[in-house]
């Protein structure tokens, strides 16, 4: 792990982020839901105002990985904390350390500005990374259930709100 570089990420790299979100859906057996545009990642990652951020891994200066993250907030402790919106790392260089420097730079950022929390959604049939995180000493939060709304359902709730 010690070759293992992690930066933030530049404009130059969103091409290879571009190509890691893609290969990420596809990992994740939905690769047609991926409607993000180059124009659309650079807005959100260098626009006039970010709120997304990008870590990129590297080993002699090539792209090996990545995480893209935002704040998320917990009222109960008064303080930011960091959602880990995506991690991938290239299949050449898994199980070499890449994935646990995103992670480590993700939890010295945590640390530098007071964030509390660091945390993050995994597939249920995605053992191998449930594995992994849990080696570091990520927790599951089984006593949550993730929800959402989104499309028609997000545009009914939005115009008619509820009846």
């Amino acid at each position: 792990m010690s070759d293992v570089k992690v930066r933030s990420a530049q404009t130059t790299d969103l091409p290879v982020i571009l190509k890691y979100i893609h290969d990420l859906a596809i990992y994740e057996k939905a690769p047609n839901e991926v409607k993000l545009t180059a124009k659309d990642l650079e807005e959100s990652l260098f626009g006039k105002n970010p709120q997304v951020y990008c870590l990129i891994s590297e080993l002699d200066g090539k792209a090996t990985g990545f995480a893209v993250w935002h704040l998320n907030y917990s009222t109960w402790l008064g303080r930011h904390g960091i959602y880990l919106e995506d991690l991938y790392v290239d299949p050449n260089f898994r199980g070499l350390g890449h994935g646990k420097a995103l992670l480590q730079r993700l939890a010295q950022i945590c640390i530098e500005r007071g964030y509390q929390r660091l945390q993050w959604w995994v597939l249920d049939w995605n053992e191998s990374a449930i594995e992994f995180y849990r080696s570091i000493g990520a927790e599951p939060m089984d006593q949550w259930t993730v929800f959402r709304v989104s499309g028609s359902s997000l545009e009914k709730l939005a115009t008619e709100g509820i009846k």
